[in-house]
Parts: C-alpha cells; sequence; structure tokens
C-alpha cells in the first residue's frame, strides 16, 4: 500500500504500480490516457487544445507553466474540452498567475473549465528519464482536494487501459457537419487576420484539425471548407476543390485508415492536388501503400530539427505524434522529402507524377518561428500548376 505524503492532492499512477505525488491543478476527478513529455517552451495552451492529445496526459519539461495566462483566441481545437484534446497535464511548479496583456484567465481556473485535470510538484525530469528509457507508459492522473485516493483501483485501471493502438479517435474529434473558415494568421498588433477574397477552394478533412492549420491556409488565399472525418471522396468532389488537406488528429492511423484511406486513394487518383499533416499525412502514407508503426516515446515538442531532403534546408518544427511512417516500407513511387535530424525517422513524403506531398510535422504552428510555413505556399504552387492544366 503506497502511503502518500502530508498535504498531497494530486497523484499520477502508473500502470506498473509506481506513483507521483504532488499538488492537484485544475479540474478534479481522475483520468486515464498514455503519458508522455514535451518540450516546448511556450504554447500551452495550444498543446492542451490540439486534438492530436486526445486521451494523453502531456508532461511538460520546461518547469515554469502558466506565467502568460490563456486566452480565448489561443485555442487549437475547434469545439469541445478535454474529452477531445489533452486529458490531463504535469507541471514542475504550480502554475503562476498570469503576467501578460492577452491573458483573460489564469491557467488553473481555465484548467477547471475544460475539465484537464493537473498534477504540480513533481519531478518531470524522472518522469522524462522514465518515458525515454521504456516508452510512454499507461497511467491515471487524479485530483482529489481532500487528498484521498484509491491507489489500488487506479493501477488497475491504468493496467486495464488498452491504449492507443488500434483506437480511431479521430471520428470524435472530428466536426459533425460541414462549415466554412474565415480567419488568417495572427500578426501584432492587429490579431488574427481577416483575408480578403478567395484564390483557391480548398476541402479540409477533418480528423481533429488545428485552428492554426485553417488559418494558414486563409493566409494563402484559400476559401476554407471543413467537412467530416468519415466523408467520401465523392462528397468531396463534388465541392469541385483546387485542393485536399488532409488534417492532423489523434489515435491510430491504420484504425482511422479503415474508412478514410479508400477515400485518400480515390482523391489522389482523382488528380486534385492533396497536402497531408500528422495523421494526415500517415494516412496518406497508408493509402500509397507504405506502413505505420507505433514508437516508444514520440515526438513531442517545438525543437525538432527536421531537413527538407528537396531543398537542403534544416527547419526547427512543432511536432506531436506517437505513430510513425515506416521509411522502410515506402513505394519506389514515393519519395521521401523530410527526415527527422533527431532520429532519422520519415518526416515527409511526395508521390512522383502527381500532386501530392505530405509532412509529419505541424507548418502551421511557430516554433522556427515560421520555417515550415513554405509548405503551405509549396501547396499553393501545386493548385496553381493543376489550374493551368
Amino acid at each position: 500500500m503506497t502511503e502518500l505524503l502530508p498535504g498531497v492532492t494530486g497523484v499520477l499512477v502508473l500502470a506498473d504500480g509506481a506513483v507521483l505525488q504532488g499538488i492537484g491543478v485544475g479540474a478534479t476527478g481522475a483520468a486515464v490516457g498514455e503519458v508522455c513529455f514535451n518540450t516546448a517552451m511556450t504554447g500551452y495552451q495550444e498543446i492542451l487544445t490540439d486534438p492530436s492529445y486526445m486521451a494523453q496526459i502531456v508532461a511538460f519539461t520546461f518547469p515554469h507553466v502558466g506565467n502568460v495566462g490563456t486566452n480565448l483566441e489561443d485555442l487549437e481545437q475547434m469545439s469541445g474540452g478535454a474529452e477531445t484534446a489533452a486529458r490531463g497535464a504535469i507541471f514542475r511548479d504550480v502554475p503562476t498567475l498570469p503576467a501578460n496583456w492577452r491573458a483573460d484567465a489564469d491557467l488553473d481556473g481555465w484548467m477547471k473549465r475544460r475539465g484537464v485535470i493537473g498534477l504540480a510538484g513533481v519531478d518531470t525530469r524522472a518522469l522524462t528519464r522514465v518515458i525515454r528509457e521504456r516508452g510512454m507508459p499507461h497511467g491515471v492522473i487524479a485530483h482529489a482536494p481532500d487528498g484521498k485516493f484509491d491507489i489500488p483501483a487506479l493501477v488497475k485501471q491504468a493496467a486495464e487501459w488498452a491504449g492507443l493502438v488500434g483506437l480511431d479517435l479521430a471520428k470524435d474529434a472530428s466536426c459533425l457537419q460541414p462549415f466554412k473558415y474565415e480567419e488568417g494568421l495572427y500578426a501584432w498588433p492587429e490579431g488574427y487576420a481577416k483575408p480578403d477574397g478567395s484564390k483557391y477552394n480548398v476541402v479540409v478533412v477533418d480528423y481533429g484539425v488545428k485552428r492554426n492549420i485553417l488559418r494558414a491556409l486563409s493566409s494563402i488565399g484559400a476559401d476554407v471548407t471543413v467537412v467530416p472525418a468519415k466523408t467520401t471522396a465523392e462528397e468531396i468532389l463534388a465541392r469541385s476543390p483546387d485542393g485536399v488537406m488532409l488534417s492532423n488528429g489523434p489515435g491510430d492511423p491504420a484504425a482511422t485508415g479503415e474508412y478514410a484511406v479508400p477515400e485518400i486513394k480515390k482523391l489522389v487518383d482523382s488528380g486534385t492536388p492533396v497536402f497531408g499533416i500528422c495523421l494526415g499525412h500517415q494516412m496518406m502514407a497508408l493509402a500509397l501503400g507504405a506502413q505505420t508503426m507505433k514508437m516508444e516515446q514520440g515526438h513531442h515538442g517545438a525543437n525538432h530539427p527536421v531537413k527538407d531532403l528537396t531543398t537542403g534546408k534544416v527547419e526547427i518544427v512543432s511536432m506531436n505524434h506517437g505513430f510513425t511512417v515506416d521509411r522502410d516500407s515506402l513505394p519506389e513511387a514515393v519519395v521521401e522529402t523530410h527526415v527527422s535530424l533527431f532520429d532519422g525517422t520519415n518526416a515527409g513524403l511526395a508521390l512522383m507524377g502527381r500532386p501530392v506531398f505530405s509532412v509529419q510535422h505541424h507548418p502551421e504552428a511557430s516554433p522556427g518561428p515560421t520555417d515550415s510555413l513554405y509548405l503551405f505556399e509549396r501547396f499553393a504552387g501545386l493548385m496553381d500548376a493543376a489550374k493551368k492544366n
């Protein structure tokens, strides 16, 4: 029986029985998920609202989280709360009060309203080393102001959780019906732009899309229509798109691919320019004949070096994925365009002779700060060329 220290109001209980004790933050209750670490120094609100983190508990390696508070503008998911984004958050220090002109709430109160359970005051360095050496564990994060926890029951819950392999989460993270999106990228001091006119008709297949992907598309002159994950290729092509975006999202690409991959194949065969990001990249690979596999610790952070093999340029990018494309399984007609300089895993591909490409990282994010925005211009170039033909 684990003895809890005096004053403990929050715990992280792992499937192997390990218990991390600390101070509960945010919502009360318990949530089960896969525990990962994120090395970003900024952007915690964007991370916690990214649908790609659905069914995950995020440990922040940067110790000072909460300094800039939260606001109503920097939400990445289109709707919903913790049930379709990060379930929990782990901090080294208790989140501080905000000190930023854009803040309209503190992190603790914001987490309470969203239903995100937090744990502070733990050794996140030690947890990160565990994940690096043993992979991402299953765990339960719990917050109880009275300090009462049924540890054996939480260990059992963590041990019995099936995990992300074979799990289709995109259907839950996706929108329910098509909608238009009209907002561009952020520029100080004006804020988020309101693009004028539309140069391209782009359909985005929503597997758990981030707002900034839609903003980046709007900023290249796209009239953006977002459609649910299970929309057929026929329904998409009936909208006469100049291009199709396959969005990011959570879960196992092979599971979501059971219904998405056949439609992606039809989109590729149509000759319409197609651009995939993150989960969209993985399912693009599956549609082209490659394989995906689960990673031990995944890539989560805003400081990942990636090389564009088509230009020789090295970019600092944002990544968030626990599955990867098996680069050894790429067919001859598929060219590897990007590679991670951390571990050599695939980070991009293109189909020879077709206006089709995808990347594993998030070009709409701003870690470099804008090293990868050129990919949206590359997409625009493919759409321009297709129009001429």
